[in-house]
């Protein structure tokens, strides 16, 4: 929990530089009771806030290290090393010796930075799944970071001016993603990348990218032993050292982990489940299928409207930027019974579709992938004049089927990932006004989505979805939603699908072991059939929604706060009036779910402006 926060390059007295560092350094406490470590140079400063082990921290002749997390060296000798001088010191020396490929050595969920103050230099970088975000404004000839940008505008020379172009990727995306940020002068550092700023001059790198080995084949039983083997090593070490419990959906990851630590451990695993009282929203029947099948000891919770009512504020206010992902409410409540039971860490099953393929739109990809496979002269010169010269054909059902079926397929990937985009489908016109428009650029998304996608060195399509989806999904999207509703409950969370292992394991499978034609964890699921209960290997995906726009229609103080949070939003000039009016008066009367979402996002994004 909590973080860190400094500066280098400005400066009077190491006394003013503490004092600084402390305002710096109060929102990040500002959940819960973390410990809180300074150090102050002449014209630098950096605080930690964590509990436990989770911050390391080093001084000596104009250099401060700090790192905020667990991580480990994959060189013996400095693991050593690590162990007697202490990881802070430790990273110094191998800075020193190996510049930024000290930075590959490192494993765990770590933000580090370095400062020198002799050169005036400064090194950030996060760990290779960006696990916890570090934000960074540069100033002058100096810079000033923080693992929350609440930290950031705290210092006195920090310009926090809200840039357009994140609002719009934020109701495009649901969350801003990397290496943007709310701010405008603000970037935030991507996955296994570092940072150097010496002098006010910024050079960013990747230290470490996915290397996918597609070709590489091994016998199954092969395979199988050797990935129970990394998932009971994962999950180990996630849980070494505090009172630990587990998420559990009742979805094979989750499952997987809550099984997984019922073996490792000397009393039964203590396992923690949301649900909800709305058709199609409640999976609770999974989760105690898997409680029971692996004797946990088990405890549930029923998310209510009042319950939604009351968390709103919160989740806005921990995050550092606007985050619409409503999922994070049950993940709060889900944490909030664990701390409750005395529960000081959880284990989280995110990363697993991202690893293993188990997303469904992967197999709708595939599908549509297939077109692609007709030579083009019998695309363009019979199937296509055929489909759509039909008179009336948009009437005959399979025809219109064929229609939206090629329409879709001859949209270029990634572009195609977002052809059902709630903002796509509503048009950024009729959504935001005109003046808004005139400061953004409403292709931005895509080129994002763009730059990721084609960076990859996979050769296979799921591949090349499981890149942006480790960057998009789970980077920009899940973790944070995890980590800050851990966070603002008072809970640790690890998650031991990320562990290095694991990532490398699964990087190294037949693409077809992913995805095998359009069934999804092919692999995964065959390789922990008679170890997850058969209910839970083919159970369909469905994923840990909120019925939020169900409940809507009923619940007066959650109908309150949402048109309240909308009407207030229209002073903005943000999103066009006529637009909130239609959305709350119309939409939601015609598809109260579909609908609901984008309330939901526009409720948190004013909400988030109101905690400020």
């Amino acid at each position: 929990m909590s973080g860190l926060c400094g500066w280098i390059g400005h400066g009077s007295t190491t006394d003013e530089n503490r004092q600084i560092a402390e305002r710096m350094v109060r929102p990040l406490v500002r959940f819960d009771d973390s410990n809180v470590q300074i150090l102050a140079g002449g014209n630098s400063a950096l605080a930690v806030a964590a509990n436990g082990n989770s911050a390391h921290l080093y001084q000596n002749k104009g250099v401060m290290v700090a790192l905020w997390g667990q991580p480990r060296f994959l060189d013996s000798h400095l693991a050593k090393l690590a162990h007697t001088d202490g990881v802070a010191k430790t990273l110094a020396k191998s800075w020193l010796d190996n510049r930024e490929k000290a930075f590959a050595g490192l494993v765990g969920q770590f933000v580090l930075c370095i400062l020198d103050e002799s050169s005036n230099e400064a090194i950030l970088a996060i760990d290779r799944m960006g696990t916890q975000p570090v934000s960074y404004q540069i100033s002058g000839e100096g810079i000033i970071f923080g693992t929350s940008a609440d930290a950031i505008i705290r210092n006195p020379l920090a310009r926090p001016k809200i840039d357009s172009q994140s609002l719009y990727n934020y109701v495009y995306f649901h969350m801003i993603p990397s290496p943007g940020s709310i701010y405008q002068e603000q970037k935030r550092l991507l996955p296994g990348e570092f940072l150097i700023c010496k002098e006010g001059r910024e050079e960013s790198g990747k230290y470490w990218e996915i290397n996918f080995l597609e070709t590489k084949k091994r016998p199954f039983e092969e395979l199988k032993q050797d990935f129970l083997g990394v998932l009971r090593s994962s999950v180990r070490k996630a849980a070494e050292g505090q009172e630990v419990g587990a998420f559990l959906s009742g979805g094979t990851d989750s499952s997987t982990i809550a099984g997984i630590l019922s073996e490792i451990n000397s009393r039964p695993a203590r396992t923690y489940s949301i649900g909800f009282e709305a058709t199609g929203y409640d999976e609770m029947e999974y989760a105690r299928i898997a409680a029971q099948h692996f004797s946990t000891e088990h405890h549930e919770y029923y998310v209510t409207p009042d319950d939604i009512v009351e968390a709103i504020p919160q989740i806005a206010a921990i995050f550092d930027q606007p985050f619409g992902n409503s999922s994070a409410i049950p993940t709060f409540y889900c944490a909030r019974q664990a701390k409750a039971d005395g529960v000081t860490k959880l284990l989280g099953g995110d990363g697993g579709d991202e690893l293993f393929g188990g997303n469904v739109r992967y197999a709708k990809e595939y599908i549509f992938s297939l077109y692609e496979y007709l030579p083009p002269a019998l695309r363009k010169q019979i199937v296509e004049p055929l489909v759509f010269g039909i008179p009336g054909g948009v009437n005959l059902p399979v025809i219109s089927k064929a229609r939206s079926y090629i329409e879709q397929a001859t949209v270029p990937m990634p572009a195609r990932t977002e052809t059902y985009n709630l903002l796509g489908r509503y048009g950024h016109k009729e959504v935001f006004t005109s003046e808004f428009l005139a400061d953004v650029d409403p292709g931005q998304p895509i080129e994002l989505l763009n730059e990721t996608y084609y960076q990859t060195h996979a050769l296979s399509l799921i591949n090349r979805m499981l890149s942006l989806d480790l960057k998009f999904t789970l980077a920009d999207n899940d973790l944070p939603k995890v980590v800050k509703s851990c966070e603002l409950a008072g809970v640790e969370v690890a998650f031991p699908f990320l562990d290095d292992e694991i990532v490398a394991y699964s990087a190294q499978l037949e693409p077809k072991l992913k995805l095998k034609g359009t069934k999804l964890r092919y692999f995964f699921k065959e390789a922990l059939r008679g170890f997850l209960p058969n209910e839970i290997i083919t159970k369909q995906k469905h994923g840990f929604g909120l019925p939020f726009g169900v409940w809507l229609q009923d619940h007066k103080p959650l109908q309150i706060l949402a048109t309240d949070s909308l009407r207030d939003l229209k002073s903005r000039n943000i999103i066009r009036a006529d637009f909130i009016d239609k959305l709350l008066s119309q939409h939601l009367d015609e598809h109260a779910d579909y609908h609901g979402t984008m309330v939901w996002v526009l409720m948190m994004l004013e909400q988030w402006y109101k905690q400020r």
